[in-house]
């Protein structure tokens, strides 16, 4: 456990679903001390999709997942570690809620 830094949660949505991801991510905010990044609209880093990021400590990970497992309202959702080496936290470390997406794993395997 002392390896894992933080988490955290990428909140996937698209033109459509906008608005359910802002509520989403807003309440995520309203409910933990987390911090709750931009919304994207566009792909950016490895992530296929627009997203919003959700960063939380490690103690969190057991109250996070659980609301967000009842409250995504059908938003995919990709969660991983922060342990220093992306390309795994993004592959082997990771979970996902809903359809899993195919990574740009290319931008992580130099950094990684």
């Amino acid at each position: 456990m002392s390896d894992i830094h933080g988490y955290h949660a990428h909140v996937y949505f698209d033109q459509t679903s906008l608005d359910s991801a802002i509520k989403v991510c807003r309440a995520a905010g309203k409910e933990f001390e987390l911090t709750v990044g931009h919304f994207h609209e566009q792909p950016v880093g490895p992530h296929p999709c627009w997203s919003c990021q959700l960063s939380f400590a490690p103690q969190q990970f057991d109250e996070v997942m659980a609301w967000l497992a009842l409250n995504r309202q059908g938003l995919t959702v990709f969660i991983h570690p922060n342990t220093g080496d992306h390309y795994k936290d993004h592959t082997d470390h990771a979970i996902w809620m809903g359809e899993v997406k195919s990574l740009n794993l290319s931008v992580l395997k130099a950094s990684g």
